[in-house]
């Protein structure tokens, strides 16, 4: 999956596709365990969405932790004057 289109979704729906993707990986896991399918490619795939996935929400909990940290130093400089 391209990052572009992860970008786009909120926080409570990178959480949601995080909690899929590991759920696939899973059953993709146990099947390749119990040789029923040649799932190596997938797993690679997913093991990298999930990356990206919580690449994603590390970014917007750094984001959100720097907005909260300009809004108070705004309030700080304001109650100064």
């Amino acid at each position: 999956m391209k990052m572009e289109k992860m970008r786009e979704w909120a926080g409570d729906e990178l959480a949601t596709k995080e909690k899929e993707f590991a759920d696939q990986l899973f059953r993709l896991k146990f099947q390749m365990a119990s040789g029923q399918a040649d799932t190596l490619e997938k797993i690679r795939g997913l093991r990298k969405d999930i990356a990206r996935v919580k690449t994603l929400r590390r970014q917007n909990e750094i984001a959100g932790n720097a907005a909260e940290k300009a809004s108070a130093k705004e309030t700080k400089a304001a109650g100064k004057k």
